[in-house]
């Protein structure tokens, strides 16, 4: 179930309700008349199945309410309701699979944001991922990818392209490039200092590195495991089940690629700088490639299932 408070104006209030009066999805709603002071107007409560978010948010977009009040969403993690099990035995589909897409694309623009946050996890996985690859350790690999933060802005682009935000698009692009940038511009000198102290030699760099040659030896699994990754992630993202997002982290190899980048420019290993970047350039297209799938697919089974609900309601209004 989720949990919408919503702020309207007493004007348009009654077109609030009735959104929402006659819809089985809809296991309770309240209004407090004149109790909110700003914006000025009424306050609407209202508690329906996640299956049907999607379909009462458009209709409350198409009222102009986010305009002249506000509209907010919170899951409901516990709930005990005939009426709420009800609403959601009448409502198609899985609570887990549906995708509130009002909900996917703040995600989206808050965590693509680019901040001194989002640099310093980036700078701190990419020199944590130079050091690993120093010292061939698998270990420090892994952490370095579940430290990366660059997943949400990877599939922020395949978000934008299917719901059509340019802005987005720009946003996330723009947190990528200039966060790799920093982290490689960082770890670059880091790594600069490292070999003029003597910790670092270029052997470390370009001899044999069994646990880590992965890295800078991309192959047709490079992209296919970018592919598989990014499909459970966008999954992970959108439903109410999160519990895959480690899995995809450890999954990619985004971060330790960045991180040979700046040993290879650093002692001047070109083959690394290569191999690097095409890992790096396979693992993001692959990426925003199967989230831009992802989504298309979920775009299109959740309209089918928000018509055969419209026609459930034109057949049977109460449910």
């Amino acid at each position: 179930m989720l949990h919408l408070r919503i702020t309207s104006p007493a004007a348009l209030t009654d077109q609030v309700v009735a959104v929402f009066h006659d819809d089985p999805a809809v296991s309770q709603l309240a209004v407090m008349a004149g109790a909110s002071v700003r914006p000025a107007g009424d306050i609407v409560l209202v508690d329906v199945a996640r299956e049907a978010a999607n379909d009462l948010l458009d209709r409350l977009d198409r009222l102009g309410l986010p305009e002249c009040g506000t509209i907010h969403v919170e899951p409901v993690t516990t709930w005990v309701s005939r009426a709420g099990y009800d609403a959601e035995r009448h409502t198609p589909g899985s609570s887990a699979d549906a995708v509130v897409w009002a909900d996917v694309t703040q995600r989206a623009y808050e965590e693509s944001e680019l901040n001194w946050t989002y640099l310093a996890f980036m700078t701190l996985a990419t020199l944590l991922a130079s050091v690993a690859i120093v010292v061939d350790s698998q270990v420090l690999v892994i952490g370095a990818m579940v430290l990366g933060p660059e997943f949400v802005a990877i599939a922020a682009l395949g978000l934008a392209a299917v719901r059509r935000r340019g802005t987005l698009f720009a946003r996330a692009a723009r947190t990528l490039v200039v966060g790799f940038a920093a982290a490689i511009g960082t770890a670059t000198l880091a790594a600069l200092a490292a070999r003029w102290l003597g910790w670092v030699h270029a052997s470390d760099v370009t001899g044999d590195r069994p646990g880590t040659d992965f890295i800078y030896s991309p192959d047709r699994w490079s992209f296919v495991v970018a592919l598989i990754a990014a499909a459970a992630g966008v999954l992970s993202l959108t439903s109410a089940k999160v519990g895959g997002l480690s899995g995809v982290f450890i999954s990619v190899t985004t971060v330790p690629a960045a991180g040979n980048v700046a040993l290879g420019v650093a002692f001047g290993a070109t083959e690394e700088i290569v191999g690097s970047v095409l890992q790096l350039a396979v693992n993001i297209g692959g990426m925003v490639l199967a989230g831009w799938a992802t989504l298309a697919l979920q775009q299109v089974v959740w309209a089918r299932m928000a018509r055969h609900r419209s026609r459930r309601l034109a057949h049977d209004p109460i449910g």
